[in-house]
């Protein structure tokens, strides 16, 4: 066995690559940035969002390619458990529209997602701030297609792309961040033909998210795939588990406990024989006999206390 490979002790079943980090930090990953690339066009990697550490857990456990991470570099906590719960998994921390405003604060802001493990940075900046990042060897990716956070540009959150002049502002968005040296693309909500178009016509890993099977990356949030929210669900979404219905169910219970609860201590049923503690009835009688022959003081504490 190469010293690039040491065996998978996780659920996956993968042999796993040894790299150094940013930092210098040694550690050991499923898939490198290359190996993405390489299997472009080859293999579909599948990838999810988690909003919960226990998510990003079982999708680690489940054995997912890759994972997104929300990162806020003020507030690092949830991206720095997901990186110790899931230490073997490619993650892209996902950077807010609005968390810089110059390629300086660009550059330092993915630094600092580096530094605690992140694989690459997801992020829905201009090529310009992009490129920052990129020159410094920090893989970056871009966001094409329907970007929520813009979508006052192409007329709110619908599908973009189903005209002739929309496919060609994506193809230019793509491109755009080619030029930039990004080394991928979540393409958002667009027609999967497009999609499957753009992604023989890119050099980018592209990213599939509500935009069919022709993505080199099939992207969906943990939320969706868990059915962990009130209905109803993206179009683009599938739910392999009703959590919402089960934390319903969960809450109806708590409720009728805590309703149970208060009509027995009401009724006195509660506490019945079976909670209480017993006391022998010479030790009762005996204290009985004490304490009644005990002087009263009604005044226990002098002046000073």
């Amino acid at each position: 066995m190469s010293d690039s490979v040491v065996p998978d002790r996780g659920a996956t079943g993968r042999g796993l690559k040894r790299i150094a980090m940013m930092t210098g930090a040694y550690g050991t990953r499923n898939f490198t940035v290359k190996d993405i690339i390489d299997g472009k066009g080859r293999r579909r990697f599948i990838q999810t969002l988690p909003f919960s550490v226990e998510e990003a857990e079982a999708a680690a456990e489940a054995g997912i390619d890759m994972m997104k991470v929300r990162f806020d570099p003020l507030a690092p906590g949830f991206a720095t458990d997901v990186r110790r719960v899931a230490p073997h998994t490619f993650l892209s921390f996902s950077m807010s529209l609005t968390t810089v405003a110059s390629e300086a604060e660009a550059l330092r802001a993915a630094y600092a997602a580096m530094e605690i493990g992140a694989d690459s940075i997801m992020c829905q900046w201009s090529p310009r701030f992009m490129a920052a990042v990129a020159e410094n060897d920090v893989p970056i990716e871009g966001h094409a297609g329907l970007v929520p956070r813009k979508s006052t540009w192409t007329g709110g959150l619908r599908a973009v792309g189903k005209t002739l002049d929309e496919a060609m502002w994506v193809y230019r968005r793509i491109k755009a961040f080619e030029e930039a040296g990004a080394w991928a693309v979540e393409i958002e909500v667009i027609p999967h033909q497009l999609m499957t178009e753009l992604s023989t016509r890119t050099s980018l890993v592209t990213v599939s998210i509500g935009s069919g099977p022709g993505g080199d990356v099939q992207f969906l949030f943990a939320q969706d795939i868990l059915g962990d929210g009130a209905p109803p669900f993206p179009r683009h979404s599938k739910q392999y588990a009703d959590l919402y219905a089960m934390r319903n169910e969960m809450q109806a219970a708590r409720v009728d406990a805590f309703k149970a609860y208060i009509d027995e201590v009401s009724s006195g049923a509660f506490p019945g024989p079976q909670h209480l503690v017993n006391l022998d009835d010479v030790v009762l009688r005996s204290f009985r006999e004490q304490v009644d022959d005990e002087p009263f003081d009604d005044e226990p504490f002098d002046d000073e206390g």
